[in-house]
């Protein structure tokens, strides 16, 4: 090759290079939006948690738990690992049953919850397939969507849109997990940790479509900055088998917290022994 074809060769890399760096400052700076599509119109009965005890062994979880879910608000469920709080959600999807208590659903409720496992979740499609199901078009929210530009609200972008399931990060399948279960137009979200592991874009895009979602949603997190954000209830897991239940964000409760309990720090969880 010339020395003339090879500048010209090399000039054009240059080029195509500086076009990919472009697009993907452009890329960047574009904001990222999630949509949560709406569900039924909700009644002033939500979820109900009528003196609910719960053990896992000889050890209580909870004994005597009552809440109601408000329909337009934002409930952030905290406490350490293993009190529970994954199994409130299996028992409000029926998944598992109370020792003691019940759950009153309202009838307009309708429900959107994956479970945390991806257990139904077959690691051989690709993210794109799991989402859509394979369809070039969604129905959510009473309009057409491209499924595509649905999927690249959750930061994957058309490439990342082929990878396997199996292949996916703690982060990357947190945005499948939330994909899949924000399209299922309910009208209660039951979000498991959705925060973990995932980009600073895709954080904010969710706090912006939980604040503009019309119906009630419920999340677990250890992010209490993100709860302190969002929230408008806070239902805390605070050892020794009892949970509180509190109006109000989370820097509130806190303070509550310290009036009820003392300036004391996180401690390792204590159950009550079960009896009887």
């Amino acid at each position: 090759m010339s020395p003339k074809a090879r500048q010209a060769k090399s000039k054009a890399r240059l080029s195509a290079y500086d076009k990919l760096l472009n697009e993907d400052s452009k890329q960047k700076d574009e904001k990222l939006e999630i949509f949560i599509p709406n569900g039924p119109r909700l009644g002033t009965n939500v979820i109900d948690s009528i003196d609910v005890s719960k053990a896992f062994g000889d050890k209580l979880l909870y004994e005597g738990l009552n809440f109601s879910l408000p329909p337009n608000g934002i409930v952030g469920i905290i406490g350490p690992n293993g009190a529970g709080k994954t199994t409130l959600f299996r028992m409000i999807m029926d998944l598992e049953k109370p020792d003691k208590g019940e759950f009153k659903v309202g009838e307009t409720v309708k429900v959107a919850y994956v479970d945390q496992q991806h257990q139904d979740i077959d690691p051989t499609k690709t993210v794109w397939e799991t989402i859509t199901d394979g369809l070039e078009e969604m129905e959510l929210g009473g309009r057409r969507l491209n499924s595509r530009a649905y999927v690249s609200r959750f930061n994957f972008g058309g490439g990342e849109q082929g990878k396997k399931v199996e292949m996916l990060s703690g982060g990357e399948r947190n945005r499948l997990h939330l994909a899949m279960t924000l399209k299922q137009e309910a009208n209660v979200l039951l979000l498991d940790e959705p925060t973990n592991d995932i980009d600073v874009n895709t954080l904010r895009a969710l706090e912006e479509g939980l604040d503009s979602f019309a119906g009630c949603a419920v999340i677990i997190s250890h992010d209490r900055w993100f709860l302190d954000r969002i929230c408008t209830h806070i239902l805390a897991f605070e050892g020794d088998s009892t949970v509180y239940y509190f109006e109000g964000g989370y820097s509130d409760y806190e303070e509550n917290r310290k009036k009820r309990l003392g300036d004391t720090g996180p401690k390792r969880i204590r159950y009550r022994k079960l009896v009887g």
